[in-house]
C-alpha cells in the first residue's frame, strides 16, 4: 500500500519513522524538508500527488484542519481512506463528513503517545479508533496491523472520546501549563510528590502552544472540566483561608 501523509511536525515524523518499513510513503509539508524525509524511507511529493495515494493520513494541526480538507476534497480518488490523529474527535469526523466526497472512506483515530513517549517503542502504547465511514474488511485488517505493532486499541464514539479526554488529557496540560507560567523547576530540597508534579511539566513542554489552545477550543466538554477545576481549587484556598 501507498500512504500518503499531509503535515511532517513532531507527530507526522513519528509517524512516517514506524510506517517507512512497511509502506511506500509519500510526505507534503508546507516546510522543505526533503532531507528529514528521506532520511527516514519516504519520498517528498507535492500536494495533490499526496492526496491521490489508496490512504492518506492528516497530521495538522487541529486549527488548520478545514482548511486541509477543502484543499484536499477534489484531489482524492474514489474509496480512498482518509486517516485523522487529531487529539479530539467530534470535530474532526463532523468536518470529514461534511466536506469529503461521499466516496471516500473515513477512519477517525488517536493515537494516545507521541515523540517523547514513543520515542524508542509502540510496544503497549494506546491507539483509539473510531470507525466512521470505512469497509469492515479494510478495518480488520487495519487493526490487525495496528495489534502486530504491539498497539492496544481502543474503539468507541468521537463523543465519548471527547469526554474522557477532557479529563485525561485536556486537564493535565491545563495543569502543566499553569506549572510553566510559575516557572516550576526542580529544587534541591523536594518532595517525592513534588518531583510527580514535576512530570506533569515535562509531559506538556515540548507541545506547542498551539496544539494546547486547539485541544481546549475544539473539545466541547474542555470548558467545564476546566471550570470544575478551578471551582475545586478555589473551595480548597477558601479553607485555608
Amino acid at each position: 500500500m501507498e500512504i500518503g501523509v499531509i503535515g511532517f511536525g513532531r507527530f507526522g515524523k513519528l509517524l512516517v519513522r514506524y510506517l517507512s518499513p512497511d509502506f511506500r510513503i509519500s510526505v507534503f509539508d508546507k516546510d522543505d524538508k526533503t532531507k528529514e524525509i528521506n532520511e527516514i524511507g519516504a519520498s517528498v511529493l507535492g500536494f495533490s500527488d499526496v492526496c491521490k495515494k489508496s490512504m492518506v493520513i492528516i497530521c495538522v494541526p487541529i486549527s488548520e484542519f478545514e482548511k486541509t480538507l477543502v484543499d484536499m476534497k477534489n484531489h482524492l480518488a474514489k474509496n480512498t481512506l482518509v486517516v485523522d490523529v487529531c487529539s479530539v474527535k467530534e470535530y474532526p469526523v463532523k468536518m470529514m463528513k461534511e466536506i469529503l466526497p461521499d466516496d471516500v472512506q473515513i477512519l477517525a483515530t488517536h493515537p494516545m503517545f507521541g515523540p517523547d513517549s514513543a520515542s524508542d517503542s509502540l510496544n503497549g502504547r494506546k491507539l483509539v479508533l473510531c470507525k466512521e465511514r470505512i469497509n469492515d474488511r479494510q478495518y480488520e485488517k487495519i487493526k490487525e496491523y495496528l495489534t502486530r505493532k504491539s498497539l492496544k486499541i481502543i474503539e468507541t464514539n468521537p463523543e465519548e472520546h471527547d469526554r474522557q479526554i477532557a479529563n485525561t488529557l485536556v486537564l493535565p496540560h491545563f495543569i502543566g501549563r499553569t506549572l510553566m507560567e510559575m516557572d516550576a523547576k526542580n529544587h534541591e530540597i523536594d518532595t517525592e510528590g513534588y518531583k510527580r508534579l514535576l512530570k506533569i511539566l515535562g509531559v506538556v513542554q515540548n507541545d506547542t502552544s498551539q496544539l494546547f489552545l486547539d485541544m481546549n477550543r475544539y473539545n466541547r466538554f474542555a470548558k467545564d472540566v476546566r471550570e470544575n477545576f478551578m471551582d475545586a481549587l478555589d473551595t480548597v484556598n477558601k479553607k485555608i483561608n
